[in-house]
C-alpha cells in the first residue's frame, strides 16, 4: 500500500507544530494563504503543487517523487 494524502496532511501538521508555528504563521512564512495550509492539513485531495512546494520548503520538508520499482542508480 502506498503513501497518501492523509499521510502528507499528518506530516505537515506535525512538522508545523514541531516548529511552534500556527497555521497563520506557516502561511505567512511560506507565502501561501492560511486557507491553503488548512486544506493541506485537512487532507484535501486536489492541491496546487507549486503552493504545496512553497509550504513544504518553508517547513524544511522536501517532496521527492520516484518511479515505482526504479533502482536508486537510475537518473531521476
Amino acid at each position: 500500500m502506498g503513501w497518501g494524502v492523509a499521510d502528507l496532511a499528518g506530516m505537515v501538521t506535525q512538522r508545523r507544530r514541531a516548529l511552534g508555528l500556527t497555521q497563520a504563521d506557516a502561511a505567512a512564512v511560506s507565502g501561501v494563504s492560511e486557507r491553503f495550509v488548512r486544506e493541506v492539513e485537512s487532507g484535501k485531495q486536489t492541491l496546487r503543487l507549486d503552493k504545496l512546494e512553497q509550504l513544504l520548503d518553508a517547513l524544511g520538508v522536501e517532496l521527492v517523487v520516484r518511479v515505482r520499482g526504479a533502482s536508486q542508480a537510475e537518473p531521476s
